[in-house]
């Protein structure tokens, strides 16, 4: 547990630097209540961490009563490190200006993305609209992912009338590039792909993959639909860092092997472990 507070705050940290000396010196907000909050604090003048801290709560509390004690307990202390580091960060300097938006969207989407997938890696939160999300999503036929497109999308039109229409698509930019971070730090290089290969030498290759990669395998009973002829489907999963090698295999023993490679949201079990961090 204070390992997780203590990775919470660095992540935290990390995220408001990456609002106060790149994107917000430079008119660039961030989805979610994140967002919010910057158009507000610009509107009616009131302090950034203030705005954070405030709308936050009404999320914490549902993120009390639909994921748990400890998910509020972590985000709380999430949110709070995010506004008092805004308050510290606030008279930092800008270390990008307006005349290099490229680095703007990317070093502002970098920062942002990596701290709040430390955040969220370690069980916490740092912004309340994916917990909307979530219970919006049981009411209406969409997924959270939609709902969330579909909230933001309202908060860069306002960004556009706040700080103009060139500014929001860069915001929009930012905010995918920040969630492709946020994916990569919470999965990192364990992100999973599954593997089917079609082959007379499947046992050949399954041994191969269980002895070099350490991968359990599966067989199943296949039947060609032109050649009407039985024949075993491998079936297993890797990591991606483990796909050139998978690959180099197969070759190996069967270069006109039929191989589908997908990519898995999640693996619970065998090889693959599931971190439980609520």
């Amino acid at each position: 547990m204070a390992r997780n507070i203590i990775m919470i705050i660095i992540g935290a940290v990390i995220a408001a630097y990456g609002l106060e000396t790149i994107l917000i010196p430079n008119d660039v907000v961030d989805g979610g209540v994140t967002g919010v909050s910057i158009m507000g604090a610009e509107v009616f003048g009131l302090p950034l961490g203030v705005l954070l801290f405030t709308l936050n709560l009404p999320f914490i509390y549902l993120g009390y009563k639909q994921v748990g004690k400890t998910f509020a307990i972590l985000s709380s202390i999430g949110i709070v490190a995010l506004s008092g580091s805004t308050f510290f960060m606030h008279r930092f300097h800008a270390i990008l200006g307006p005349e290099d938006p490229l680095l703007i969207v990317l070093a502002g989407g970098i920062f942002l993305g990596v701290g709040i997938g430390i955040v969220l890696r370690n069980g916490g939160a740092l912004d309340g609209a994916e917990i909307l999300a979530v219970l919006l999503s049981r009411k209406i036929p969409f997924s959270v992912g939609d709902v969330i497109l579909f909230l933001n999308a309202f908060i860069f039109i306002g960004a556009g009338f706040i700080y103009g229409l060139e500014n929001a698509l860069y915001s929009a930019i930012t905010y995918y590039i920040a969630k492709n971070m946020i994916d990569i730090i919470q999965v990192g290089l364990e992100k999973s792909k599954s593997v089917r290969v079609v082959s007379a030498q499947s046992p050949k290759i399954g041994s191969a993959i269980q002895d070099r990669l350490g991968r359990g395998v599966t067989y199943t009973k296949g039947r060609g639909g032109f050649s009407n002829e039985s024949t075993d489907i491998l079936n297993c999963v890797i990591n991606r860092m483990e796909e050139t090698k998978l690959l180099s295999i197969i070759k190996e023993f069967d270069e006109g092997a039929f191989v589908v490679i997908t990519d898995v949201s999640e693996v619970r079990g065998g090889n693959f472990k599931k971190r439980d961090i609520h």
